[in-house]
C-alpha cells in the first residue's frame, strides 16, 4: 500500500490512525475537496486518547478512477466518502466547548473597474458643452457638485458627474453616431472660424501700417525706461556712437588696435540689441505652449551674445592682430585716434557706472553681495553690459598703450600685440558669459539656505510628518519653482475633517450600520470627504508658501 500512497496527493487521500499507546491525540489538519477546505478539529482531551482503537479514514476521488483506496481501485466513486468510526462513549464525553466550530468571514464583493470606468469622474461645464455638444440649458437639471478650485483666484467651482453628462448627451442627440457627426461638424466650423480670425488679423495689421498705430504705450516700452532695460538701451546708444567714430579713426590711421576697438564696439552694439530683444520677449505672459512663461529668454539672449562676442569680437581681433604681425604696415598720425579713444573711455566708463549701480541695487534687494550677484547671473542682461563695458574700458586702455609704444618706437608690432590682447580679453568675457548662462538654462538650484528655509516651513506644519525629494529651481528673473514629496499625518488630516462635522450625526450613522453594504457606503462617503480635506491641506500649504516667499511662483507638492 505504501508504494501506491507515494503517487497520490494528500489532498485527495488522508488517513489518520490514533493508537491507544499515544499519550496525546494527533490533530487532524482537515481535508480538502476542490478549492474548499473544512476547518480543523479542535484538540481533544485525554479521554479520547484512552480509546482502544479509533480510526478516521477519508477517501476522495476526482472521477477518473485513480484516487480510490490502493487495495481496491474499483471502489472509487465521484462523491466524497467519509467513514468515521468512534465509540459512543467518546462522543458523549465531548463538552459543548469542545465541539467543532466554523467561523464565516464576511467579505465585500470585489468590484472590477474597467479602463473606461467613469461613474464617479467629474467634468466641468465648459468641457461638457465642448466635448458632448450640449447647451447650458441642458446642464441645468443635472446634479451639481461644488469642488475646491485648483486655482488661487477662485474658491470653488461647480462640476458634474461624467456619467450624467454622457446620459444627457445620448438623450439630446439620440445615439453615439449622431453625437460623433455633430462633433465633426463643430470642428469644421471651429477651423473656419480660426481661419477668419487669421485673415482679420492680417487686415488689421495692414490697416495699422497704413494709418499708423494709435495703440497706447504698452508695458514693453516702459520696461526699457527702468532697470536692466534702461541699462541696455543706454549701452546700445553709446556703443553705436563709439563704433562709428572708431571706424573713422581706423580708416584714417590704419591701426590694427583701432580696428579691433571698432569691431569690439560693433559686437557690443549687436549683442546689446539682442539683449533688448530677449528682455522684450521675457516679459510675455505664459500661454498654453509655455505654461512657465518666457523668463529664460534673457538667458538665451545672453548666451547667444556670449557666442557672438567670441566669434565676432575675439575672432576678428585675433585675425587682424595676426595679419599685422605677418604683414606690418606703418601707421599715420595717431592724434585723432587718441582723441577718439579718450572719448570712448569716457562714454564706456559712464555706461559701466550705470550697470554697476543697477547691479548694486538689485543685489541689495536680493540680500546678496555684488560678487555673488554677478557670479550667479541673477540678471543676465545687466551682467552682459557690465562685462562688456569692463572689457571695453580695459580694451581702450590696452589699445592706447600699445599705440603709444608704436608711436614712441616706430615698431608696428606693438599695435598688433594690442589687437591680440583685446581679442584675448573679449574671449575671456565670452567664455564667462557662455558658462554662467548655460548653468542657468540647465535648471540651477537656488541657494541651500533658501532651500532649508522652505523645507523648515513645511516641516513645522502639524499636518506634515516628513519632507522628501526637495527640488527648488531658479526659473530666472527671481522666480523659483519648488517641488517636494510630502508625507502627511493622516491623524491630523482626519481630525481636521472631524472638527468640521457633526459628531452626533456621525455616531447615529455608525449605529445604523448593520450590513456590510451599509458599512461600505458609510466608509465611501467619509473616505471621499477625507481625501478632499487632504487636497485642501495641500492647497493651504502651497498658498502659505507663496505668501511667505514671494519669489516662489510655482509649487508642486506630491503626496507620499
Amino acid at each position: 500500500m505504501l508504494p501506491s500512497l507515494a503517487h497520490r496527493p494528500w489532498q485527495v487521500f488522508c488517513r489518520l490512525s490514533w493508537r491507544h499507546r499515544a499519550s496525546f491525540p494527533q490533530p487532524c489538519l482537515g481535508w480538502r475537496t476542490g478549492a474548499k477546505s473544512s476547518s480543523g478539529f479542535r484538540s481533544l482531551d485525554s479521554r479520547v486518547a484512552s480509546l482502544g482503537a479509533t480510526k478516521v479514514q477519508f477517501y476522495s476521488t476526482s472521477g477518473n478512477g485513480k484516487d480510490g483506496p490502493p487495495s481496491s481501485p474499483s471502489n472509487s466513486t465521484e462523491k466524497v466518502k467519509a467513514n468515521i468510526t468512534m465509540t459512543a462513549s467518546a462522543i458523549k464525553g465531548l463538552t459543548k466547548a469542545e465541539k467543532i466550530q466554523v467561523k464565516v468571514r464576511a467579505v465585500l464583493k470585489k468590484r472590477e473597474y474597467g479602463a473606461k470606468y467613469t461613474q464617479n469622474n467629474f467634468i466641468t461645464a465648459v468641457r461638457a458643452m465642448n466635448e458632448f455638444c450640449l447647451k447650458p440649458s441642458d446642464l441645468e437639471h443635472l446634479r451639481k457638485i461644488r469642488r475646491r478650485s485648483p486655482h488661487d483666484d477662485t474658491e470653488a467651482f461647480t462640476v458634474f458627474l461624467r456619467s450624467d453628462v454622457e446620459a444627457k448627451a445620448l438623450d439630446v442627440w439620440g445615439s453615439q453616431e449622431a453625437l460623433a457627426r455633430e462633433r465633426k461638424l463643430r470642428k469644421e466650423v471651429e477651423r473656419e472660424y480660426q481661419e477668419n480670425i487669421f485673415r482679420s488679423q492680417q487686415l488689421l495689421k495692414e490697416y495699422k501700417d497704413f494709418w499708423g498705430n494709435t495703440k497706447p504705450r504698452s508695458g514693453k516700452r516702459t520696461t526699457f525706461l527702468q532697470g536692466p532695460g534702461k541699462v541696455v538701451m543706454v549701452a546700445i546708444c553709446i556703443n553705436g556712437l563709439n563704433f562709428f567714430f572708431k571706424l573713422l579713426a581706423w580708416v584714417y590711421t590704419g591701426s590694427a588696435s583701432m580696428f579691433s576697438e571698432a569691431i569690439h564696439s560693433l559686437a557690443d552694439t549687436c549683442n546689446q540689441a539682442l539683449l533688448a530683444l530677449g528682455i522684450s520677449q521675457s516679459i510675455r505672459n505664459p500661454d498654453a505652449g509655455h505654461p512657465y512663461g518666457f523668463s529664460n529668454m534673457r538667458y538665451i539672449a545672453s548666451l547667444i551674445s556670449g557666442v557672438g562676442i567670441f566669434m565676432m569680437g575675439a575672432g576678428l581681433s585675433w585675425y587682424h592682430g595676426i595679419m599685422g604681425l605677418l604683414h606690418p604696415e606703418p601707421m599715420e598720425s595717431l592724434l585723432w585716434a587718441y582723441c577718439i579713444l579718450a572719448g570712448s573711455l569716457v562714454s564706456e566708463g559712464a555706461t559701466l557706472l550705470v550697470a554697476i549701480n543697477e547691479i548694486k541695487r538689485s543685489a541689495q534687494n536680493h540680500g546678496l553681495s555684488f560678487y555673488e550677484y554677478v557670479m550667479q547671473s541673477r540678471d543676465p542682461s545687466t551682467n552682459v553690459v557690465l562685462l562688456e563695458d569692463t572689457a571695453a574700458v580695459l580694451g581702450v586702455i590696452m589699445a592706447a598703450g600699445c599705440m603709444g609704444l608704436t608711436s614712441l618706437t616706430g615698431n608696428p608690432y606693438y599695435d598688433s600685440l594690442g589687437s591680440l590682447g583685446v581679442g584675448t580679453l573679449l574671449g575671456a568675457v565670452s567664455a564667462f558669459l557662455i558658462y554662467t548662462n548655460t548653468e542657468a538654462l540647465l535648471g540651477r538650484s537656488i541657494q541651500p539656505e533658501s532651500v532649508q528655509k522652505l523645507t523648515e516651513f513645511l516641516e513645522n506644519d502639524p499636518a506634515v510628518r516628513a519632507i522628501h525629494d526637495v527640488k527648488a529651481t531658479d526659473l530666472g528673473l527671481s522666480k523659483v519653482r519648488f517641488k517636494a514629496e510630502v508625507d502627511f499625518d493622516g491623524r491630523v488630516v482626519t481630525r481636521s475633517y472631524l472638527e468640521k462635522q457633526d459628531i452626533d450625526q456621525i455616531l447615529n450613522e455608525i449605529q445604523q450600520v448593520k450590513t456590510p453594504e451599509e458599512l461600505e457606503n458609510f466608509m465611501l462617503k467619509h473616505g471621499e470627504n477625507i481625501i478632499d480635506t487632504l487636497g485642501a491641506e495641500v492647497d493651504r500649504l502651497e498658498k502659505e508658501l507663496k505668501q511667505r516667499n514671494p519669489e516662489v511662483r510655482h509649487v508642486d507638492l506630491e503626496i507620499l
